[in-house]
């Protein structure tokens, strides 16, 4: 998870948020084009609503396709025609007649490059001006961030900042060998020099309540990742960045859960938008708040 805060400017019924996304639906690439970015139907019903409201939680989803063409085949098909026009003419093409060979050819490749798609699940909370991404990096977050500003009329966010950074409480918490209150220390972590060594010490199901992880810790190297866990509910990984990653929610989480005609859409969302939004309270509670917004 990435998270941001909603400035309170912002706001809009489910009604004018479904009318916003329904002219950005998602259509696949047409075949000479290399991406195509749009929104999908939350719940996977086809024709169904952009956005859910669930409990008063609405969830989008946003689909992105791009046509997987290897550089390596583009490059080898333009030393091919160089080297033929080489060949057949006695003269060697320059550099703009080079860049438009490439152009050509990865035109007439694209229609023959397989698809891939990935979705990105987005949960925005109205009430707290919470908005979620479940993305695995930056730049991803950044492209569904960019979709939704362009989509949703006069939305903007902010990522999350606290008043104790990341690094500097988790340092605290291995020095310290304590956790804070609801959250457990587990089993993994990955420790960076600071100085000019990059030196990195990465721990992988191993034990990190000892004195070789607090002397690394005291000797300068830095918590860039720590695996916790919260109320025995949700495991996680808390990054420098105060991103959530390898997020699973314990099986009891989802006990008793009944499953309906809905194949269980509205009890899971409620369930887990639930469980996450006090995770997410307590954990910028152990970071010493938010800071002011500017």
């Amino acid at each position: 998870m990435i998270v941001y805060r909603v400035r309170p400017e912002w706001s809009a019924t489910v009604a004018q948020i479904e009318e916003s996304l329904d002219g950005g639906r998602f259509v696949e690439c047409g075949s000479t084009q290399e991406k195509s970015v749009g929104w999908i139907e939350p719940r996977g019903e086809t024709h169904g609503l952009l956005v859910e409201s669930v409990g008063g939680q609405l969830i989008l989803k946003l689909m992105i396709e791009m046509r997987a063409l290897p550089g390596s085949v583009v490059t080898r098909k333009v030393k091919e025609r160089v080297a033929h026009i080489e060949a057949s003419t006695g003269r060697k093409p320059g550099k703009k007649e080079i860049r438009d060979i490439k152009d050509d050819i990865r035109l007439e490749l694209l229609p023959m490059a397989f698809t891939k798609q990935a979705s990105i699940g987005i949960w925005i909370d109205p009430k707290a001006r919470l908005l979620v991404i479940d993305a695995a990096s930056q730049a991803r977050a950044d492209d569904v961030v960019t979709m939704l500003v362009k989509s949703l009329p006069g939305l903007a966010v902010t990522l999350l900042n606290t008043k104790v950074s990341p690094t500097a409480a988790m340092s605290e918490w291995l020095i310290s060998q304590e956790a804070p209150a609801g959250f457990s220390v587990d089993r993994e972590c990955e420790l960076k020099a600071a100085d000019e060594s990059k030196a990195v010490v990465r721990y992988a199901r191993h034990p990190l309540d000892n004195d070789e992880v607090r002397q690394h810790v005291q000797a300068g190297k830095l918590p860039t990742r720590l695996a916790l866990t919260w109320n025995s509910r949700i495991s996680f990984v808390l990054t420098e960045s105060l991103q959530i990653k390898k997020l699973a929610f314990l099986d009891v989480v989802f006990d008793g859960a009944s499953v309906g005609k809905d194949d269980g859409f509205d009890a899971d969302t409620a369930i887990a938008t639930g469980e996450l939004c006090k995770l997410l309270h307590d954990l910028l509670e152990a970071l010493g708040g938010e800071t002011a917004a500017a």
